[in-house]
């Protein structure tokens, strides 16, 4: 078994990077759905039907106080497309992402007694991982 570190994960959002985290899962990406599709056909044989859907998504959760939040918000509002990549430099390594990107709405908001959570959700157009 090897070490994880936190650290060695990073956002970066239209070239920049992005900071201020909540504590638990930060960063999510996956792909909006399944690479095929498979049916039978009345003799029991499989089709496979390919997906060429390109869409993927990546969740972002800061914390109320960071220093991107505020990037992030200009960014949604800004409707314009920019590059997205998650980016994990641990055993093993792990890129996903793309080249255009946009954030699907701003964060919803709460208060409380500590600072809340604000989490971006960024629709991937064409999305890949390595």
């Amino acid at each position: 078994m090897g070490n994880y570190d936190a650290n060695l994960c990073t956002l970066v959002a239209d070239g920049r990077f992005i900071t201020g985290f909540e504590d638990g899962s930060f960063i999510s990406a996956n792909k909006n759905e399944e690479s095929f599709s498979v049916k039978t056909s009345a003799q029991g044989e499989p089709i496979i039907s390919e997906n060429n859907n390109p869409l993927g998504t990546i969740g972002a959760t800061l914390s109320q106080t960071s220093p991107s939040y505020a990037y992030l918000q200009a960014l949604a509002k800004s409707k314009k497309e920019f590059p997205i990549w998650v980016n994990y430099s641990g055993t093993p390594s792990e890129k996903a992402g793309g080249t255009r990107a946009r954030i699907k709405k701003v964060p919803d908001k709460e208060y409380g007694n500590d600072a809340g959570a604000r989490r971006f959700e960024v629709v991937v157009f064409d999305y890949t991982t390595d």
